[in-house]
């Protein structure tokens, strides 16, 4: 058996309490071995975590990781027209090699950022779980499947694709990349292809994911035309199972929370995509209070325009609170349970927490930093003050990703400088 030691840090438990400990890692496994004093001499690698709080890895429940190409190319625009003026045009010119760079460039900053697991909806997703491969990560990813626009024989290739993407990469680079089907949107694709497809999925026992009530032009058109809100609409095509997860979640009235609550389907929170496209606040706090499963994902970097969950979390709280109009609404506790175990329990990875026998999926919090003192609570540390800077290590799956900032498992500058040159490229050759 090979093993790593964390040594000489703080542990977050899974009840939020913090311990001075260190972890043994089994590096064959992927599990955690013992979590107690004086395990230091037990492993074969160390890892120093002195001054340093050890978190589980953060899981980033929703993004479109290649979009990275796209960050600062369009901003200060609602959604609605920054999709079909900015970003739409962009991606039919999309290459497989144009992905690929931009999958890297995301997956190693959520590396740098603690990120050790995330769900992503795109295209040529075969270069996506290449990258998740490469860099050692986690994830659940699909095809993003669109069928306005096209005839009816296209939007049926289009979800096949779906399908067999779902099929074809389940499990690979030795499990750690699982996958969904993912139609994009209630308003983007058809009641007829839903009622087709989605049953495949099932077939499959793969979760549904897709876009929901991000903006009020998500919900009128449905509720015009159906006589039903959105969610009821996909519940009556079999998209909210337990194990089925929505983005965004904005505009939901209270049915619709019952809802979730009673199928069990998880929402992932995207704040500041929501708050930068100007398309509400959601109603993070009734939705916790109803026993709704919440995560907490950084939709793209086109709309965000960073992929650092410790930014999100604390634009949870801050939106949070004031969606409740109460200062109260969306603690740092639960801020922290939605970066780990919120949004590893939504998208279905085995994740976010560390305790003996889980994945040994974690980060290391750099304490000796200036915002991070006095240290009276790391709990609203996490929550209010830490930053994707702060991070010091992170390991996946025992693996150690990134050691004092370097990380080890993607050439850094070669990283940069491909996606520089493929989003160049990729903007030259787009009808915009």
């Amino acid at each position: 058996m090979s093993t790593l030691s964390v040594t000489g840090g703080r542990v977050l438990r899974p009840d939020l309490t913090v311990e001075r400990a260190d972890v043994l890692i089994d590096r064959e496994t992927g599990a955690i071995l013992e979590i107690g004093s004086d395990l230091e001499g037990d492993g074969e690698e160390t890892l120093d975590a002195s001054n340093g709080l050890v978190t589980p890895g953060f899981v980033n429940g929703h993004c479109h990781v290649p979009m990275t190409l796209f960050r600062g190319r369009a901003d200060d625009k609602p959604l609605e027209p920054w999709l079909r003026e900015d970003i739409w045009p962009v991606e039919a010119a999309l290459t497989a090699e144009d992905v690929r760079a931009g999958a890297e460039l995301g997956i190693l900053e959520m590396i740098k950022g603690g990120v050790t697991a995330f769900a992503d909806m795109y295209f040529y997703m075969d270069e996506v779980a290449a990258a998740v491969e490469e860099a050692g990560v986690r994830a659940r990813i699909g095809h993003g499947v669109i069928s306005v626009g096209k005839d009816t024989e296209a939007a049926r290739e289009d979800a096949q694709t779906g399908i067999d993407v779902a099929e074809r990469l389940d499990g690979v680079a030795d499990g750690r990349v699982q996958t969904a089907f993912m139609p994009h949107a209630l308003t983007t694709v058809t009641a007829e292809i839903l009622e087709e497809f989605v049953p495949k999925a099932r077939e499959l026992g793969v979760p549904v994911h897709f876009h929901a009530n991000e903006t009020v032009n998500e919900v009128t058109p449905i509720v015009e035309e159906h006589g039903v809100r959105p969610l009821a609409y996909a519940a009556e095509r079999g998209l909210l199972e337990p194990e089925d997860f929505i983005a965004h979640g904005v505009h939901v009235d209270e049915t619709e929370i019952e809802l979730l609550a009673e199928t069990g389907a998880g929402v992932i929170h995207c704040p500041a995509s929501n708050m930068k496209l100007a398309s509400g606040m959601a109603p993070v706090q009734h939705m916790l209070e109803a026993g709704v499963t919440v995560g907490i994902g950084t939709d793209g970097a086109a709309s965000n325009n960073d992929l650092s969950m410790l930014d999100e979390g604390r634009d949870a709280a801050m939106i949070g609170k004031l969606a409740a109009d109460d200062a109260s609404a969306v603690p740092a506790p639960a801020v922290v349970e939605m970066l780990t175990r919120g949004s590893a329990a939504a998208i279905g990875l085995e994740a976010g927490r560390l305790e003996e026998g889980a994945p040994a999926d974690l980060a290391v919090i750099d304490l000796e930093k200036p915002h991070l003192t006095p240290a009276h609570d790391l709990v609203s540390h996490l929550a209010y003050a830490a930053a994707a800077s702060d991070v010091r290590h992170t390991v996946c799956d025992g693996r150690v990703l990134m050691r004092d900032r370097e990380v080890l498992t993607l050439e850094e500058s070669t990283v940069r400088e491909r996606a520089i040159e493929r989003a160049e490229s990729l903007i030259a050759r787009a009808d915009v």
